[in-house]
């Protein structure tokens, strides 16, 4: 096989997957920007301290549906501890909020099956509930954070004096954070997801991935220490982890990938370290990878005892999408992903 029917059968590996997920994508970033609409931080803050069960519960339920990624999510979390959240809590939403949002949920439905895509968020949700109260419980005792009375427009972000918008002011800077800002920021992973899931799909031999990375604890650990350093958004996790599951991988070790890739990076535990201390360092990684391991062998005996088997059933969603949709919605998104990284390239050149 020459090379130019290899980069041809590639480029169809690739544009498969695009043409599978991309009206889920489009989707997901649409809920995204609803949300962005409608979410006061300032008051998401408001209920968020204290060291008690009821902030880290909130905090993790605030955190499932956003669709920040791991870096995008630290200014946010750090913003949430300054307006008054309690450690705790900050280490939940930390949590459960890049390993989940609309737009990963959506494209987990697109890629992955019906159980991954119910089980990814609710272990995202128990990780997030057991990081926040072995922090409550284990971390360094500390005093109450005065919340900031200041109050921030939900729509345009500026400070909130009893302005007011229109919904359709309302739904273009909801729509403008969503297919601009958030999009821009996950362009280039998502890009980079849906490369790398096709240079698996194409060229990974399939005993490869049953040999090293199949099933079993010793799998889980091995990607555990893979995916604790890097960095991978939740959506762009997604196709990796499907090309992954096709190839041979238990859907356990997967759901390790796709919990553990988004929740930590170097970033993110530095950064943890710097505004929450070395003991909740500690407790973020731990809580992270005993949930992630258990998690993945309770969904692998879920799989076995069901008798699915979730190379029969993965990516079967696209099925009942007529193809130009398909087609126009992965022409569209490719266009918005190549503005997006334009945009961005040019904040970052000012």
């Amino acid at each position: 096989m020459n090379i130019v029917t290899t980069i041809i059968e590639l480029a169809k590996e690739i544009w498969h997957t695009v043409d599978e997920a991309a009206i889920y994508i489009l989707f997901g970033i649409f809920v995204a920007g609803l949300i962005q609409m409608f979410v006061d931080k300032a008051k998401i803050a408001k209920h968020l301290g204290g060291r008690g069960a009821k902030s880290v519960l909130l905090a993790a339920m605030c955190g499932i549906p956003l669709p920040l990624c791991s870096c995008g999510v630290l200014p946010t979390a750090i913003s949430l501890r300054k307006n008054g959240a309690s450690k705790g809590a900050t280490l939940s939403f930390l949590i459960s909020t890049p390993e989940s949002g609309v737009d990963s949920i959506a494209i987990s439905y697109a890629l992955l099956d019906p159980i991954m895509t119910v089980f990814r968020p609710i272990a995202a949700f128990i990780t997030a509930i057991v990081a926040g109260t072995f922090e409550n419980i284990f971390g360094k005792k500390e005093q109450e954070v005065a919340s900031s009375k200041a109050s921030t427009c939900v729509s345009c972000g500026e400070a909130d004096k009893q302005h007011s918008h229109s919904f359709m002011q309302k739904f273009k800077y909801g729509m403008r954070y969503a297919f601009v800002d958030l999009l821009g920021d996950i362009s280039k992973w998502l890009m980079l997801g849906i490369i790398i899931a096709g240079i698996i799909s194409y060229f990974v031999p399939q005993t490869l991935i049953q040999y090293y990375l199949g099933r079993g604890w010793q799998a889980m650990f091995l990607m555990l220490i893979v995916g604790i350093p890097l960095y991978i958004c939740a959506t762009a996790s997604t196709p990796i982890a499907a090309a992954l599951i096709l190839k041979g991988m238990s859907p356990g070790v997967a759901l390790v990938f796709l919990l553990v890739g988004p929740a930590t990076n170097i970033a993110g535990i530095l950064s943890v370290g710097r505004f929450l201390g070395r003991r909740s360092v500690i407790i973020y990684l731990l809580s992270i990878s005993i949930c992630a391991i258990g998690l993945g062998l309770l969904l692998n005996q879920i799989y076995s005892l069901s008798g699915i088997n979730i190379r029969a059933t993965i990516g079967k969603a696209g099925e009942v999408i007529p193809h130009y949709i398909k087609t126009l919605s992965s022409i569209i998104l490719v266009v918005l992903m190549v503005n997006g990284i334009r945009l961005r390239q040019k904040e970052y050149e000012k």
